[in-house]
Parts: C-alpha cells; sequence; structure tokens
C-alpha cells in the first residue's frame, strides 16, 4: 500500500509535484514582478515607476513557495540528512531511524499546519491587511496553509512507507543528491 508503484504512491506523488510545480510558477511571477518593480524604480527619470505593494506580494508569494515545495523535498528525502553517526550502524537500525525521524516530520508538519490554521483565523477574525495594498492577510495564509496539509499529507505517506519498509526489510533507495 505505502510502495511508491501504488495507486496510493502515485496520487501522493502526483499532488506533491503539482505542489510543487505550482510553487515554481509563483516563484517565477515574483521574479518577473521584481524585474519590472526595480526596472520601474531605476528608470524613474524616465516616467516609471515601482510596482506598488511590490515587497507585500513578494512576501506572501515567497511564503507559499515555501510550503508548496516542501511536500516534494520531503517525499524525495531531498531535505540535508548528517550520517556522521548513522553510517555505524547497520541497515535494520538505519531503517528504524528513517521511521523516527518520520514521525518527527509528521509532528512538525502537522504543528505548523495547525499554527497555520490558527493564524489564518485570526488574520481573516481581525480583518488584518497589508498596509499599502489592503490585501487580506488571511488570504496569504490560507495559500501557505494549503501547501502545510499537503505537507501532512506526504508526511503520513512517508511514515507509512517507512514502516513498510523496516518491518519487510527492504531499504530505501538513495537519493540521487550529493552526499557529504
Amino acid at each position: 500500500m505505502f510502495q511508491d508503484k501504488s495507486p496510493l504512491g502515485r496520487g501522493i506523488y502526483g499532488l506533491a509535484k503539482l505542489m510543487a510545480l505550482a510553487g515554481g510558477v509563483v516563484l517565477i511571477a515574483l521574479v518577473l514582478l521584481v524585474v519590472v518593480s526595480v526596472t520601474g524604480r531605476a528608470l524613474l527619470w524616465a516616467g516609471l515607476r515601482p510596482v506598488r505593494g511590490d515587497y507585500e506580494l513578494v512576501e506572501a508569494g515567497i511564503g507559499f513557495a515555501v510550503f508548496a515545495f516542501l511536500p516534494w523535498a520531503h517525499l524525495e528525502r531531498g531535505h540535508a540528512i548528517v550520517t556522521i553517526v548513522t553510517d555505524r550502524f547497520g541497515p535494520i537500525v538505519n531503517r528504524w531511524i528513517l521511521v523516527v525521524t518520520d514521525i518527527m516530520m509528521l509532528v512538525a508538519a502537522s504543528f505548523i499546519a495547525w499554527r497555520l490554521y490558527d493564524g489564518m483565523l485570526d488574520k481573516f477574525r481581525y480583518n488584518e491587511t497589508t498596509l499599502l495594498l489592503r490585501m487580506p492577510l488571511g488570504w496569504s495564509y490560507s495559500a501557505a496553509l494549503a501547501g502545510a496539509v499537503v505537507f501532512v499529507i506526504v508526511a503520513l505517506y512517508v511514515l507509512g512507507r517507512s514502516i513498510s519498509n523496516a518491518m519487510g526489510g527492504r531499504s530505501e533507495i538513495q537519493s540521487s543528491g550529493g552526499e557529504l
């Protein structure tokens, strides 16, 4: 059930990939926004102007993008791993260490999602807005919350995958990223 080739695994991978792509699209849009705004500032003498509220838009967009990338990073084990101590243990111990760290990641993801949800409700309840654009802050929180909820879903799946692998005596395939 918790294998990457199963229907559940493919669905989780699709959801995480969709979220990461959305974060990438937002980042590209933010880069374009900053380029236009900086160009407008540089060419004030020519009658151009910076984008009003660019800092507020970048802040909201980056908040979303960070949470949009977390599910994919966790699913692909893209987080930094320090293996100074664990390399000395055998594969059985390392499989169970992954289970423990995945439990901690699920707890952290759940805590973050809960606090974002609580913060979002507060921002909407008190009608807090940004300074220049008067954009409701609750919408920024809700965008980040969407990524955090997907992060919790992915963390649940990754924990299930780790437990399944540990109990089945299978080691996870090593990431293709750089290792220290």
